[in-house]
């Protein structure tokens, strides 16, 4: 459960005035009294205190409860924020995209990486309890956002993610050397790594093959997706006169991710249509899953509301009694 702390506690210090403010009262009241000489008080003796001889210290009341509110509002109340230590039913997974340019050919639609982006955000959003990181690799490989069950942060990074934003080329295994880096240390029983690319090994200092060896050292399966139509596939070029296409031939080295997977206990997918693509995360979605600890964030959310609610109806109940019901009383 959250508790309420305050931002500005030195705030609450002024609550010590009120039972000054109270004495006060008391005092002010004692000596309120107006006397005045008559010869008998027989005719006084039949006449109790009507409601309002009561109703006057209401005011006062009313006064201190909504100078009591006041400065609570301005203390700022605050739900705690609150680390939860939980276990929770999930797998570690690394999500490995290839962003190089050939990635913008149209076989599929809008382009390979939007459609492997949206499948990618997708399958995230249906795994809530699993850690999930995101990896990206061109000519060149770095971690866009670590391992995490804030999902929310990884879809918005996820989001960001361009081709063009590395040096352009397909460097496999870096990518995946990158990704073992991330699981590497995980506690989890099973460790997943989900590689997606359009082509073939052409640069890095890391071979695809001796990357895989690393991942089934550390005990890490690699599914292997190769995205790509059969035969030709359009591309856009960039040219003088504005975006010109013209197919180019789709080349994947199946082999080698075929290979990667067998070594690592993985499975090789060919994804050939954007449908194809969604039934190949849909298959990958029921691995087995394994107890992890996680942290649960509580957010830290503002609470002066009800009580800025409560002084300003004081105030105006204060108000209507005073004008309204006791407007006779100087």
């Amino acid at each position: 459960m959250s508790e309420i702390v305050f931002a500005y506690p030195k705030f609450l210090l002024l609550l010590l005035i009120l039972p000054l403010m109270i004495a006060w009262y008391v005092i002010k009241q004692q000596k309120a009294n107006a006397t005045i000489q008559v010869s008998s008080l027989k005719g006084f003796q039949i006449s109790g205190k009507t409601y309002k001889y009561y109703l006057r210290h209401l005011l006062f009341i009313f006064r201190i409860l909504v100078i009591s509110l006041i400065i609570i509002v301005v203390a700022r109340p605050q739900s705690t924020n609150k680390w939860e230590d939980i276990t929770t039913e999930g797998i570690d997974i690394a999500l490995a995209v290839d962003v190089s340019t050939s990635m913008l050919a149209e076989d599929f639609k809008p382009n390979r990486l939007e459609s492997s982006k949206n499948v990618a955000i997708q399958f995230i959003s249906g795994r809530e309890d699993d850690r999930i990181g995101l990896v990206v690799f061109s000519g060149e490989s770095f971690t866009q956002c670590p391992l995490t069950t804030d999902h929310a942060v990884l879809i918005n990074l996820f989001k960001d993610v361009k081709s063009g934003i590395i040096e352009d080329g397909t460097a496999i295994g870096l990518g995946l050397a990158n990704a073992i880096n991330r699981l590497k240390d995980s506690k989890a029983i099973s460790k997943v790594i989900i590689l997606l690319t359009d082509g073939e090994n052409n640069m890095g200092e890391i071979a695809p093959i001796t990357a895989a060896n690393l991942a089934n050292t550390f005990g890490i399966r690699v599914y292997t997706i190769g995205v790509g139509t059969r035969g030709m596939a359009p591309y856009p070029f960039k040219t003088a006169f504005g975006t010109r296409y013209q197919n180019v031939e789709v080349n994947i080295d199946e082999d080698m991710l075929r290979e990667i997977a067998n070594i690592t206990g993985g499975k090789y997918y060919r994804a050939t249509n954007n449908q194809k693509l969604k039934e190949i995360y849909t298959e990958i979605d029921q691995l087995e899953k394994s107890k992890i600890d996680v942290k649960k964030f509580s957010k830290k959310q503002e609470e002066y509301f009800w009580f800025a609610f409560f002084a300003g109806l004081f105030i105006i109940f204060e108000i209507f009694i005073r004008n309204a019901v006791l407007r006779n009383i100087p």
